[in-house]
């Protein structure tokens, strides 16, 4: 146990920003989502409307238009519906250690919020000594699988199945037969993404040009809140005859957007449906989004702790169950959507099998 616990939280209070304003519902919940082969129940008492909930943020924050925006909107969305009594909601800051993050997690718990939800694979570490420490707490975590307690809700997504869709949209619709991705850090989370796209791609047309480049390396996290660096990343291809560009960058992806904007290309979002939730100026080269319910399974989680069936182990939200799919805001994919959906439907059925890293 660290030493002055209460000293050190105050810096954590400092270093994490709380932020309480309100941001538009996300999705319906998602009752089709089955824990994976493993995952061990651990039933909680039921908090209704006494429950007391406490959100991690990743790096960005509440308003990243993206991979926070959705956990937001799946937290707003249980204020909504199901009473909770408060919510407190800490920032993660750029560059921090894993020593700030367990302490952020420790100060909601300490604090009496039950249950509390990790957002972000960063988190892993930090989250598995802090739930050792409270064993009566229940917590969840978005995109990891590493920490494992009877205490701890593995939140996943099969996001190589939903980018293998967006992929194909990429393919479609470029008249170059050269698209690019950009991804914020390169971890394997993020190789998720790009494996998918890339096959997707390659299904449409097997010889299409793909560039690829990782904004940041760890332990350097920042790639996910770089909107310049992203711009730069996107522009080069762009410049290099890339027609359409794919991020998976957090808040870097204003500035794919940016360079898509500026050399007349198109580009593709992630995690939110990024044509309603980014800049207005931007939202028209957006063709599609590869979508993340995270608003899902953060409101699934909230609604099994308030009936008192919390799970620990992993929850797979994939395409078959409606925990990814792609967007068609500003109906630029209209014309391709039927080819789109056969993709969709190969992949549910088993016919198409995802790689989830490159060879």
């Amino acid at each position: 146990m660290l030493q002055n616990r209460y000293g050190r939280l105050a810096a954590a209070v400092l270093a994490g920003s709380m932020l309480m304003g309100a941001a538009a519902c996300g999705g319906s919940e998602d009752s089709s989502a089955k824990p994976a082969d493993g995952g061990s129940s651990s039933a909680a008492a039921g908090g209704g409307k006494g429950a007391k909930v406490g959100l991690a943020y990743d790096i960005g924050g509440r308003g990243d238009q993206s991979f926070n925006d959705a956990a937001a909107a799946g937290l707003d969305k249980a204020k909504g519906e199901l009473g909770l009594a408060e919510t407190k909601e800490l920032e993660a800051g750029n560059g921090e250690t894993e020593a700030a993050k367990e302490e952020r997690l420790r100060l909601l718990a300490d604090g009496g919020y039950n249950p509390i939800i990790a957002i972000g694979f960063a988190y892993s570490g930090p989250l598995k000594k802090v739930a050792a420490e409270f064993p009566d707490t229940k917590f969840a975590i978005v995109d990891d699988a590493d920490a494992t307690g009877p205490n701890i809700s593995n939140l996943m997504f099969a996001e190589h199945e939903g980018s293998f869709l967006v992929g194909a949209a990429a393919a479609l619709k470029s008249k170059k037969d050269h698209v690019g991705f950009v991804g914020g850090v390169r971890v394997p989370l993020i190789a998720k993404f790009e494996a998918g796209f890339m096959a997707g791609a390659k299904a449409v047309k097997p010889d299409i040009k793909i560039d690829s480049k990782y904004i940041s390396e760890p332990p350097d996290f920042g790639g996910f809140n770089d909107p310049a660096k992203g711009k730069t990343a996107a522009q080069g291809m762009f410049d290099a005859g890339a027609d359409v560009v794919y991020h998976a960058a957090g808040g870097s992806g204003g500035g794919v957007f940016e360079a898509a904007k500026a050399a007349k290309g198109m580009a593709i979002g992630v995690d939110s449906d990024q044509a309603k939730t980014a800049a207005s100026e931007l939202q028209s080269v957006i063709m599609t989004s590869m979508v993340k319910k995270v608003d899902v399974a953060v409101f699934d989680f909230l609604k099994s702790y308030a009936d008192g069936a919390v799970k620990s182990g992993a929850i797979t939200y994939d395409l078959k169950a409606g925990g990814v799919d792609y967007s068609t805001t500003g109906g630029q994919i209209d014309d391709i959507k039927t080819k789109l959906d056969e993709y969709k439907q190969k992949i549910i059925s088993g016919e198409i099998t995802v790689p989830d890293k490159n060879s």
